[in-house]
């Protein structure tokens, strides 16, 4: 376990956030193998056909697991205070509310996702595979939530290397099951979701492990679990913040995605490539963002408020310089990354792929600080102003996916999102700068 409470906070920042970087680029690296192998054995097509099914079994997913990050923050906190109790009695909630949510979510997800599939305008030639893909993938719903459970725990109490030895284990796992399932068993498309489902009780089963065997001073006792006390509303309250947060984003997602759709398959072939892209450069800045979380509930549990001011500065500094990088990346090889991963030379697919991937990460200058302040006021207990500026991206969504898309095409779809930042980030400097006086 270790302290984020002491330290040079742009050393111990870092420090923190290297391992969970590296383990989510590693699942983006994974994300875009997986593409490759599923366009290169199976078709583009079928790549086509996991894309559409991507922003609805996101939403479901992602709303677990922002759930588990938001009940991690009384972890954090007490653990930054030195509450041993308070942190056993805070994991005991954690393990109920988690699996309270899980098993209806996945039950319904999967019972309804082919009327869902074809609400989004989902093409036709696609359905049938993408319905199939989905209903196997929202079988481990079970596994993502148990593997993000145990991760936000022990991220909690300052041990981000532990989660990133178990994601790569289900990562190198899912690798070889792909291959096994697609190429051996000629399984196609439901091989590859059948890979993920197994890799993801890997993850989850290995973190579960690991937290047992390493950190039993923190596991609940008898007296610990007791469900309905004020730490259980008020967890319950900061995971249904942050899950209906990543909700809401998902859900302008999902409507942004039907006008995607509409586009044929071409199009939803390149927004699949290049999201797969962009998805590992956001995972360098956002990642940034993400420790601070952690590093803000810590240091408010042991009555630093200076050090979460220095920690803000230190994080923009840091996320300013990995856009840097990343742009000069993004503008020399993107063109042949879109070729490579789609499996092909058909120009509009690569043209289009890249305009999307040149575009947003231009604005990657934004939407660093947006993550640091977002997570910041989370980590302080905020729950309403980063719900609000999700809601602004929701708003924008919708807008441009009525109006602007329609007008504009694919470009339209593409400066969505950075346009979505700047308007998100508006109420979070306020916010902050409201809470920066206070701490």
């Amino acid at each position: 376990m270790k302290e984020l409470t002491k330290g040079y906070p742009a050393k111990v920042i870092v420090l923190f956030a290297l391992p969970i970087m590296f383990g989510n680029i590693f699942q983006q690296l994974y994300n875009i193998t997986d593409s490759k192998i599923v366009s290169y054995f199976v078709g583009p097509d079928s790549l086509g056909a996991v894309g559409a099914t991507t922003v609805l079994t996101n939403t479901l997913i992602g709303f677990v697991i922002g759930l588990t990050q938001g009940f991690a923050i009384a972890v954090a906190r007490f653990f930054g205070a030195g509450d041993g109790k308070g942190v056993r009695k805070s994991v005991a909630n954690m393990v109920s509310l988690t699996f309270l949510f899980a098993v209806p979510i996945a039950i319904l997800g999967k019972a309804f996702i082919r009327e869902l599939l074809v609400l989004l305008n989902t093409p036709s030639d696609v359905l049938s595979d993408s319905s199939d893909y989905a209903g196997i993938i929202l079988m481990g719903m079970l596994f993502v939530s148990l593997y993000n459970m145990c991760s936000n725990i022990l991220r909690a109490v300052g041990d981000s290397k532990t989660p990133l030895v178990c994601l790569i284990a289900g990562v190198l796992s899912n690798v070889g099951l792909d291959l096994f399932y697609i190429c051996v068993l000629g399984k196609g498309i439901k091989g590859a979701a059948y890979a993920t489902v197994i890799s993801q009780a890997i993850s989850g089963f290995s973190s579960l492990f690991f937290l047992l065997k390493k950190y039993p001073e923190i596991i609940p006792k008898k007296d610990d679990w007791h469900i309905g006390s004020t730490l259980c509303k008020d967890m319950l309250l900061a995971g249904l913040s942050m899950g209906l947060m990543g909700c809401i984003v998902n859900i302008g997602s999902i409507i942004l995605q039907q006008a995607i759709n509409g586009f044929g398959t071409d199009i939803l072939t390149a927004q699949t490539g290049a999201r797969r892209l962009f998805d590992i450069m956001m995972v360098m800045v956002y990642t940034i963002g993400f420790s601070m979380t952690t590093y803000a509930s810590q240091n408010m549990g042991a009555g630093r408020g200076d050090r979460v001011r220095q920690g803000v500065k230190h994080a923009i500094i840091i996320d300013t310089a990995i856009t840097t990088v990343l742009i000069i990346f993004c503008f020399i090889f993107g063109e042949r990354l879109m070729g490579w991963i789609a499996s092909t030379d058909n120009p509009e697919i690569i043209s289009n792929g890249t305009m999307y991937l040149k575009i947003g990460v231009v604005l990657f200058y934004v939407l660093g600080p947006l993550f640091i302040l977002r997570c910041t006021l989370q980590g302080l207990g905020h729950r309403i102003m980063p719900l609000v500026s999700s809601g602004l991206e929701l708003a924008t969504k919708i807008g441009f996916a009525g109006i602007f898309v329609p007008m504009l095409g694919y470009f339209g779809v593409a400066i969505t999102e950075p346009v979505s930042w700047v308007i998100m980030i508006i109420p979070l400097i306020i916010s902050y700068a409201l809470a920066r006086k206070k701490i």
